[in-house]
């Protein structure tokens, strides 16, 4: 149970501070960096699906259709939601991306409750509406939706609801999605080198991080699955904050990008939706340990 914490715990401080990692490549054009993090990324998971000798069983998975076709749509989505992160960060939205991931999990409620039938409670219907009508006030305010962290949201929230009914683990899954769009993006590389644009090979620091991309996409994964294995959804759902929490306070404190008193009250709204979210969470979960101890009796 500690060891899970631990993980979770891991997994989020990595994805809180990525934005400084992809900061640091700022002279990179969004698509390049994206075509690393994709390359590199798979090369990573192969070696990793090699020494685990997975690849038998990955094949043997994809032999399904359903599986094939579903995964061959996760892989277009988190190509778009790692595009749209990337060009976030690095054109000065980073509060409007951690607003995306505070908003994710009313939006997997949401998608459940559309795709997968499942039905809301009381509390979980009150923190939909209610981040609806903070994102409504954030529009009204700005004459615009926030569609960055909408995007953000919506998109990581369909990849959920694929892996969610999908056949592959958390490391297959990216290894056959980073696979397939390792060749557009292995031709999209070499065309920038063979015209002498790309950025890989010409200044040690640029290099060295775009090679580690790869390794830092693929670590917190592995903490996060090794975290969901020994610890309760409820707990990694709440520890999932952490990571908008450290963006949030990396783009208003670090970064100074705007925030005024008008978008406060509307991230006011959408926190105050979290929060009812998370009492249900924890809710719930104290129901299933007394149903669970009462049927051991």
């Amino acid at each position: 149970m500690k060891k899970g914490i631990l993980y979770a715990i891991g997994a989020n401080l990595s994805w809180g501070f990525l934005p400084v990692y992809w900061k640091a490549l700022k002279a990179v054009p969004p698509v390049e960096i994206l075509a690393h993090r994709i390359l590199w990324s798979f090369i990573f998971l192969a070696v990793l699906m090699t020494l685990r000798k997975n690849w038998a069983a990955l094949r043997e998975k994809l032999r399904r259709r359903r599986t094939l076709a579903a995964f061959l749509v996760s892989s277009g989505i988190i190509a778009v939601n790692w595009l749209i992160y990337i060009w976030a960060i690095n054109t000065g939205h980073l509060v409007e991306t951690s607003l995306g991931y505070f908003i994710n999990p009313l939006v997997n409620v949401l998608l459940g409750f559309v795709f997968l039938r499942e039905r809301l409670n009381r509390l979980q219907t009150v923190a939909v509406i209610l981040a609806g009508a903070g994102l409504l006030f954030l529009t009204w305010r700005y004459g615009g939706l926030p569609w960055i962290a909408l995007a953000l949201a919506f998109s990581f929230g369909f990849y959920g609801l694929i892996k969610k009914v999908g056949a592959l683990s958390a490391v297959e899954g990216l290894t056959f999605e980073t696979a397939v769009l390792s060749v557009p993006g292995l031709i999209f590389l070499a065309s920038l080198a063979a015209v002498g644009r790309g950025a890989f090979g010409h200044a040690a620091g640029r290099t060295t991080l775009l090679f580690l991309s790869g390794v830092v996409t693929a670590c917190p994964l592995l903490l996060f699955a090794a975290a969901a294995r020994r610890i309760p959804l409820s707990t990694v759902g709440f520890l999932g904050y952490i990571s908008p929490s450290l963006q949030f306070i990396l783009g208003v404190l670090v970064y100074r990008e705007p925030f005024d008193g008008t978008r406060l009250i509307g991230f006011i709204i959408i926190w105050a939706a979290l929060a009812i979210y998370s009492v249900d969470g924890v809710l719930a979960a104290r129901r299933r340990n007394h149903l669970r101890a009462e049927a051991m009796l």
